[in-house]
């Protein structure tokens, strides 16, 4: 007879753990959860203590026949879903569901998928967590009382499909307002003198900065002001008059927990968080490395802890020594402390053994999993290895009443460097170059002297890394629920990716605008933030779970009634513009369709003429090409695969065509012409108007300018943190510049 019945989620966990415990337990799995709340009703009674109305999910009977017959066959229960709010929550219900007197039913808890940890966990079980347990049913109650009273506003004031979430619509906020920010910026004109130097008798040349101006921190205006110093210093002296030299230690940075994993994975992967997460349960879960079988290659990747084990501290050290030598290993272990709130009870993610390098196994990986698999690898060995050392040098030099600056930086030991370097640390433009030898009271040789005009850059969208740093620095969700977010805030349509980033889209816009005004609280940041705090004190038995959910409704409650009665109807809206009907001459009003909004004649229904509006609310932008088939002015658009030129006299006229870059396909014996285009995720991209007889395609923008270096008959262009990058895509040339 077996020992007991273990109950796991995943059918994957269950071959890893058949491989340990052989047949000594019977192992099933509930595939995820089998309870929910119900789809088409609210689901909760908000006057009996908000009690939950749970049913069977659809397809989940059957399963759990299965495990109620496998129950009967043994004495004692191990629950053993994920160990985290949701894994809890699907333990409850297990146990509800097939829980029968005389039963013993234990949870277990598998922060690794171990023989040594799952053994462990077997041997000294624990019981239910009833506050966890409570921490998430009341955070799935919060999220249905808003999704499912808040989504039916904007089904019926804006477009039916729509949906508002407690946590979604914060992030998508914080999107719409970096997005003004940046509309509402200014640029500011100012403008640099640098100073390229050689030191007598020496062949290399160095670059150094104009920072003061008599006396004070130099501020150039305009040209005429960089024009002025340049030809007052271009007759005088520059001589160095103070060199500092410092050692300079860069220390490494913790191993990961989620959402520092899933920003990195973007850097450094380019994985989206929602792929990032699917890799990394597939690596804790288990995979099959031949003769070996299925072995779980990472602890639980839904952490917030950069705890580490003392016994896998003890062997990566050993591993770092022998791999790398005593000069890379500190004399004590590295010891990092986890933000406040963090969940000591799991560790940080690192690998389950220092005996399944990364190339080792890499036959058995997919190609996915072996880069997030290594990214992990590299991360925590790093994390315990000793400092890197530079030693920086500033030189001073002075010309006149000009005081220039250059710094100069080399490695003395690259210490953990050697391994691992974070992607924040490889952007360009930040990179220090060494200096020449160069002695204080040195007169050097001015080789040129260059002003350059620069304009201050308004704030920069967010990528899915940096609104994931965003959204965990203001408190705003948790690890696990971030790839959801973002997923759910691109698939209903609010914001839009452009070249990587998020961009609100017309909609986004309406729709926060109009909870924003309704529900100031509910979806203010601050506000979001206290939630979270509220359900990390229930699961730590400081506040129920009850008293949390009357506290929110009740403020809820009121803003909801409100917004029934005063929110726009943006269906019924109509506004009256100055612009006439092309066809009939009355006067056209701007109204919201379920593409945004657009111009209608205001005689409809006996004049039905419409016309497109772009998303800043105005008329499709007019271009000087002209139509094929009538002769008008084609105007820019927008579709469902990218901007595209059509003729300004739809719908009498349907021509279209692609919205070329003026660039030739550079393909040999190819006619076509590079045009933008728009892949299926949103992103934008430029390929060959002949294909799919031709496959040019690229990411950056093409720009009709020949690379001076080789020749080539383009250049591409890309925004970086300074302004815009210019390079050839000639691999062989190596042609950059930047704005």
């Amino acid at each position: 007879m077996p020992k007991g019945l273990l109950i796991v989620e995943s059918p994957t966990k269950v071959k890893t753990l058949q491989k340990f415990l052989g047949n000594e337990y019977l192992i099933k799995a509930s595939v995820g959860h089998i309870k929910d709340l119900p789809e088409n009703e609210l689901g909760v009674d908000i006057e009996d203590d908000f009690k939950p109305h749970y049913v069977i999910l659809p397809g989940k009977a059957k399963i759990i026949r299965e495990l109620k017959k496998a129950s009967r066959e043994v004495k004692e229960i191990y629950l053993g879903p994920d160990p985290d709010r949701e894994g809890e929550a699907i333990a409850w219900h297990i146990a509800e569901e097939i829980g029968e007197k005389g039963k013993n039913i234990y949870r277990v808890l598998f922060h690794e998928i171990t023989e040594k940890a799952v053994l462990e966990a077997l041997q000294k079980p624990g019981k239910l967590q009833p506050s966890k347990y409570e921490a998430q049913q009341a955070r799935r109650i919060l999220d249905r009382l808003v999704g499912y009273q808040v989504s039916p506003l904007l089904w019926e004031k804006v477009r039916r499909g729509l949906s508002a979430g407690r946590v979604q619509t914060v992030a998508v906020r914080i999107i719409c307002e970096r997005e003004r920010e940046i509309q509402s910026f200014v640029p500011e004109e100012y403008w640099s003198l640098t100073a390229t130097l050689r030191g007598k008798g020496s062949t290399t040349s160095f670059d150094a900065k104009l920072v003061k101006w008599k006396g004070k921190k130099v501020k150039i205006a305009n040209e005429a002001e960089a024009m002025a110093i340049k030809k007052t210093l271009e007759s005088l002296p520059f001589r160095v008059t103070k060199i500092i030299q410092q050692e300079r230690e860069r220390h490494p940075l913790p191993p990961f927990i989620t959402s520092r994993l899933q920003q990195e994975a973007f850097r450094k992967l380019n994985f989206s968080a929602q792929k990032t997460m699917r890799i990394a349960q597939e690596l804790y879960e288990g995979v099959s490395l031949g003769k070996m079988g299925q072995v779980g290659l990472i602890t639980y990747m839904r952490t917030d802890s950069v705890r580490v084990a003392t016994e896998a501290v003890h062997h990566v050290r050993e591993w770092i020594k022998k791999q790398f030598g005593e000069t890379y290993l500190p004399p004590k272990p590295n010891h990092y402390r986890s933000r406040k709130g963090a969940q000591e009870a799991h560790e940080a993610i690192r690998p389950t053994s220092m005996e399944l390098e990364p190339e080792k196994i890499r036959p058995h990986l997919t190609k996915d999993q072996f880069e997030l698999y290594k990214l992990i690898w590299d991360r925590f060995v790093a994390s315990q290895m000793v400092p890197a050392r530079f030693l920086q040098t500033q030189v001073e030099i002075q010309s006149g009443e000009a005081l220039f600056s250059a710094t100069g930086s080399i490695p003395l030991f690259l210490g953990f460097m050697a391994l691992y370097v974070e992607s924040e640390d490889n952007h360009e433009g930040d990179k220090e170059e060494s200096l020449p030898p160069l002695s204080e009271g040195e007169v050097l040789d001015l080789l040129a002297l260059t002003p350059k005009q620069h304009f201050t850059q308004p704030p920069y969208r967010f990528s899915e890394a940096t609104l994931i740093k965003e959204l965990e620095e203001k408190g705003i969700g948790r690890p696990s629920t971030y790839a959801t977010i973002l997923s759910t805030i691109k698939e209903k349509g609010y914001v839009r990716l452009e070249k990587g980033r998020f961009v609100p889209t017309e909609l986004g816009f309406v729709v926060n605008d109009l909870l924003v005004v309704h529900f100031p609280e509910i979806f203010d940041v601050e506000f979001t933030a206290q939630m979270e705090e509220s359900l990390d004190q229930i699961e730590e038995e400081k506040k129920g779970w009850v008293e949390t959910l009357r506290e929110f409704y009740s403020h809820f409650r009121k803003d909801l009634e409100m917004a029934k009665v005063s929110m726009r109807n943006m269906k019924a809206e109509v506004i009256p513009t100055d612009e006439k009907c092309e066809r009939c001459g009355s006067k056209m009003v701007r109204r919201w369709g379920r593409r945004g909004y657009f111009l209608a004649c205001s005689k409809y229904p006996d004049c039905r003429y419409t016309k497109d509006l772009n998303e800043a609310g105005v008329s499709m932008e007019e271009t000087d090409t002209r139509c094929q088939q009538c002769g008008s002015p084609m105007v820019i658009k927008n579709g469902k695969f990218g901007r595209f030129l059509a003729c300004s006299n739809y719908p009498a006229c349907t021509f279209t065509k692609s919205l070329t870059t003026g660039v030739a396909c550079p393909q040999e014996n190819c006619d076509g012409m590079i045009v933008e285009r728009k892949s299926r995720k949103g992103k934008v991209f430029y390929s060959c108007t002949n294909y799919p007889h031709c496959t040019f395609a690229l990411w950056d923008k093409p720009i009709p300018e020949r690379c001076p270096q080789c020749n080539f008959p383009f250049l591409v262009e890309k925004p970086t943190r300074s302004g815009i990058s210019k390079r050839c895509p000639n691999k062989d040339c190596g042609y950059r510049v930047s704005d």
